[in-house]
């Protein structure tokens, strides 16, 4: 598939098979994301692989609206920055997790990023709080999103290229 089909037919998933990414899905997907452009080289990033069904439910629940589907996904990504190391943390993790959706794509899988930074619950617990707990991640790792990746179980249409925003490009000035 070329990459301007690539780019036309990634959508966001979040609804889910119940057949489980084989390992060597799981690999490519992560390899893209280790792959991926960061600041400097630092590859500062982290990323947990998630396919335990209690600790999905746990992290779905991390916040209060917009994630609840992760409980139906085979297997999700948390990625992690540390700010301290890495001053680019957030747009890092960002490149990485899109380069893994996009490949996630390519493999014929769905996803859909779930913002987890600046999330939380309505009492005041941060999702990164949560999340820290669940999977026993250190303080100084701040978590990014989670993607929640799988088998699609929705059918979406391709981007419609009559609606791409063309007026908010613009060439030399704004």
């Amino acid at each position: 598939m070329e990459f301007c089909e690539l780019a036309q037919q990634r959508r966001s998933h979040r609804k889910f098979t119940e057949q489980e990414v084989d390992a060597e899905a799981l690999r490519l997907i992560l390899r893209a994301g280790l792959m991926s452009p960061t600041s400097k080289g630092q590859r500062a990033w982290q990323f947990v692989v998630v396919e335990d069904k209690t600790d999905l439910e746990k992290i779905a629940d991390a916040k209060d609206m917009g994630s609840q589907f992760l409980k139906g996904a085979p297997v999700a990504i948390v990625v992690l920055g540390d700010p301290m190391q890495n001053d680019c943390w957030v747009e890092d993790g960002s490149i990485a997790a899109v380069s893994m959706q996009y490949q996630a794509e390519e493999l014929g899988l769905g996803s859909c990023w779930i913002q987890m930074r600046g999330r939380g619950l309505s009492d005041g617990t941060t999702a990164d709080e949560v999340i820290r707990g669940v999977l026993g991640i250190p303080d100084n790792m701040n978590v990014l999103c989670v993607l929640a990746i799988g088998h699609k179980a929705d059918e979406r249409k391709p981007q419609n290229e009559d609606k791409l925003k063309w007026e908010n490009v613009h060439a030399d000035k704004y």
